[in-house]
């Protein structure tokens, strides 16, 4: 029987044993932020941005920047229909409304005219998602927030290795998140990072996740706010200090895979990858397929030919307004449809050739059936 194939493990060395094992023997007291300092160091040379703190997830991260940025009950937050839950769910911790709209074909995130349309005097911010490593219109998105004097955010937690006209994912926008789950491209097991280039902003982060206290503040265990505890530990920063070491290497090889699949399925007709526009690279962290004129019995014939095979492949996200929490919105057409379309494909960094081979094999057997060609 073939070794079972699975969609995304982390690629750990004896680089990342040796540091977290570091941490955990050395990394108390006086030393207990060292590994925390250094990894948040590292992460904003690559990156380009002026301020970085490490937290416990991108969902945590995300939580603190919109509380920081003033957002409230009765407020909303335009997000695309499709994303996980993760994106959404801290827009409703602070009593805001999650407003969500259709994406764009190609990249599978937000659409533009889709956000001028959904602005109203209550909306108080535009989450910009980069899915998959896919890349949000971020000029159009910015043009917008000028306009309106809406602040964008980018919730960059699949994006790493993701560039847009120069810039990397993450560091366009009022603030940033990342998350460094055990399925991303870098890993800590759990974790996340905000980014910033606004200095005020970042003052207020500062306070906000260390349970109010201000940095400045000479008295000791004198919170000045409600804040949060949303840090990220020294043992996991040890292992993030190692994969940033390997980022580089990390995300060509993402790009490695996502080529393969793109070499194998490209000049297939009515089969879509992961779109790269003008002047973007994508990082992509999860290649992904889309069968265009595909219906929903296709995508479940090629899921089941994947468990015959033991190979793991994850399902597109549904759209969250098809969700029970959310209300319905099925005239996010595009949403909608391509979750009964595209399936996602395994890409962790240690897929051999024949691995991989295996994959587009049992994709190709099913497509021949399907009439594809």
């Amino acid at each position: 029987m073939n070794q079972k194939i699975h969609y995304t493990k982390p690629s750990i060395t004896e680089r990342e044993v040796s540091l977290a094992t570091d941490a955990a023997k050395n990394g108390w007291g006086e030393h207990c932020y060292d590994y925390i300092y250094r990894f948040e160091d590292a992460f904003k040379q690559h990156l380009e941005v002026k301020h970085v703190i490490a937290t416990s997830s991108c969902t945590g991260a995300l939580h603190m920047g919109l509380a920081a940025i003033g957002i409230k009950p009765g407020d909303e937050v335009i997000i695309a229909d499709t994303n996980w839950i993760a994106s959404a769910a801290p827009i409703t911790y602070l009593g805001a409304k999650p407003v969500l709209v259709d994406i764009l074909p190609d990249s599978w995130c937000l659409d533009p005219a889709k956000v001028r349309e959904a602005i109203t005097p209550k909306t108080k911010a535009i989450l910009a998602v980069h899915l998959y490593g896919n890349l949000c219109a971020m000029n159009e998105l910015l043009n917008i927030g000028r306009e309106h004097g809406i602040p964008i955010i980018e919730d960059a937690a699949e994006a790493i290795g993701s560039i847009y006209h120069g810039k990397r994912a993450g560091s366009m926008g009022l603030f940033g998140t990342f998350s460094f789950h055990g399925t991303k491209t870098i890993t800590t097991g759990e974790g996340g990072m905000f980014v910033t280039n606004d200095d005020a902003l970042y003052e207020r982060l500062c306070t906000m996740s260390n349970h109010g206290r201000n940095k400045n503040q000479k008295k000791q265990f004198w919170p000045e706010v409600i804040g949060y505890k949303y840090k990220m530990s020294n043992i996991q920063a040890a292992i993030g200090c190692a994969q940033m070491e390997r980022i580089d290497e990390l995300i060509a090889r993402k790009r490695e895979i996502f080529d393969y699949y793109k070499k194998t399925f490209s000049n297939i007709s009515g089969v879509k990858l992961n779109a790269e526009s003008e002047h973007t690279r994508i990082g992509a962290w999860m290649p992904t397929i889309q069968l265009e004129n595909g219906s929903e019995s296709d995508l479940e014939l090629l899921k089941e030919r994947f468990r015959s095979e033991q190979i793991d492949a994850r399902v597109f996200f549904h759209p969250l307004s098809s969700l029970p929490m959310f209300q319905t919105r099925a005239h996010n057409h595009v949403a909608y449809i391509t979750a009964q379309q595209a399936i996602n494909l395994p890409s962790y960094h240690d897929m051999t050739e024949n691995e991989l081979s295996r994959v587009c094999s049992v994709v190709t057997q099913v497509l021949n059936e399907i009439g594809y060609s």
